[in-house]
């Protein structure tokens, strides 16, 4: 078995194009939400979301190349390019065909398939784009990072809602620390805001009509953002040899389904989560000293969450410092979980702590510790980043400092 360490970050976010754009404004409290302006928001009661600002895809790829890659897929290959030239990796010599490309996605090219529904409906267009189909499939960010890079191993697409990227990111680090791949390139994309997307997510009576302000009190709901995030992965003997800059270290991943209700939180869910991801790194409840929450904002999910993190830590849930970071950068659903391991890996690396921003107080529900508001400079030596998503599917990875 492989010890797993991570080699390379790559991030597209609501506030920043880069991990050390990203990670700069996490530590700051800074916020992405801002009105919708990448859509028609006229016939929406939504006022604030979280976009991805400045992202110009002429930037980044040709005319052709754009053809064939919608927003969601824009996003992947460019959080990929980071992540893959900090990493050092090239996948020639065979490290191609001994690399996974594992990429989660919720719902896939959103922006592509509500453009042609606009025109087969609405402007009752006789044909539409030849390439709609392959710009929207949920595998395509997978399948263009393996074309953009030239990694042929295993390449696929996790799809399970807010958890696909965490879940993502974990069947990595299994085929990684298993020996059946060498390397891998793995995270989570989405770009969900359309006018169609966001008004389906109006109809659940979950959005935040003004901020997103987890686990406190007077809490109102989600804001839907959009981004991605990639992460390297290789065996930390391949790493050394190389001198590769070693991040972090993945070393647990657990998993369970609630097989309950299809929108409604089960902690016992969480808890199972939890505890299979600290048994498979081996480690203790009392070892663990940050957590990165799933933390969406909405009533029922931050109650949730914190009933599993006192029933899976006992007296020790009152030392954890747990932020949840879609307090500033909203929920990207299929990108989430990747979005927050790279604030995880940043946050042992550095030994600090972003913070839950917007809170005003706490909720009876939310009684721990939040990182309330500012950013908290603590080493912490091991960390968990928790994904619960619809369909009763959850998703929890553990991370360690490297020391070496």
């Amino acid at each position: 078995m492989n010890r797993v360490v991570i080699t390379g970050l790559g991030t597209v976010s609501p506030v920043g194009l880069s991990t050390q754009s990203y990670w700069a404004a996490l530590t700051a409290g800074r916020s992405g939400f801002a009105a919708p302006t990448i859509f028609d928001a006229e016939r929406l009661n939504t006022r604030v979301v979280a976009e991805v600002k400045g992202f110009v895809p002429a930037d980044h790829f040709d005319a052709r190349q754009i053809g064939f890659l919608d927003r969601v897929s824009q996003f992947a290959v460019v959080a990929a390019r980071e992540a893959v030239a900090q990493s050092g990796l090239s996948f020639r010599d065979g490290l191609g065909e001994r690399t996974a490309a594992i990429v989660g996605s919720g719902i896939g090219g959103q922006t592509t398939q509500d453009d042609n529904f606009k025109r087969i409906y609405a402007e009752n267009a006789v044909r539409v784009h030849p390439l709609i189909i392959p710009r929207t499939m949920p595998n395509a960010p997978a399948s263009q990072i393996s074309m953009f890079f030239g990694i042929k191993g295993p390449t696929y697409a996790v799809s399970t809602a807010c958890a696909s990227a965490t879940h993502s990111i974990g069947q990595a680090f299994h085929l990684v620390r298993a020996g059946a791949v060498t390397c891998a390139v793995a995270g989570g994309s989405e770009a969900q805001l359309t006018t169609g997307t966001v008004k389906a997510w109006e109809a659940m009576r979950i959005l935040a009509p003004d901020t997103c302000r987890p686990f406190s009190r007077e809490r109102k709901g989600m804001v839907l953002g959009e981004g991605a995030a990639i992460l390297v992965l290789e065996p930390l003997d391949h790493a050394v040899a190389r001198g590769a800059a070693i991040l972090g270290e993945i070393v647990g991943f657990g998993m369970s389904a609630d097989a309950g209700d299809l929108t409604a939180p089960d902690p016992d869910g969480m808890v199972r989560a939890m505890a299979a991801a600290l048994a498979d790194a081996g480690l203790v409840p009392d070892a663990i000293d940050h957590i990165n929450a799933h933390g969406t904002g909405t009533t029922a999910n931050d109650a949730t969450e914190t009933a599993a993190l006192h029933k899976t830590f006992g007296a020790h849930a009152a030392r954890l410092a747990i932020s949840s970071t879609k307090s500033m950068v909203g929920h990207a659903l299929g990108a989430a979980g990747a979005l927050e391991a790279v604030a995880v890996v940043m946050a042992l690396r550095d030994g600090v702590i972003p913070p839950t921003m917007n809170y005003l107080g706490p909720d009876p529900a939310c009684d721990l510790d939040y990182v309330p508001n500012e950013a908290r400079r603590q080493p912490i030596a091991t960390a968990l980043s928790n994904s619960f998503a619809f369909g009763g599917l959850n998703a929890v990875l553990a991370f360690r400092r490297f020391d070496g």
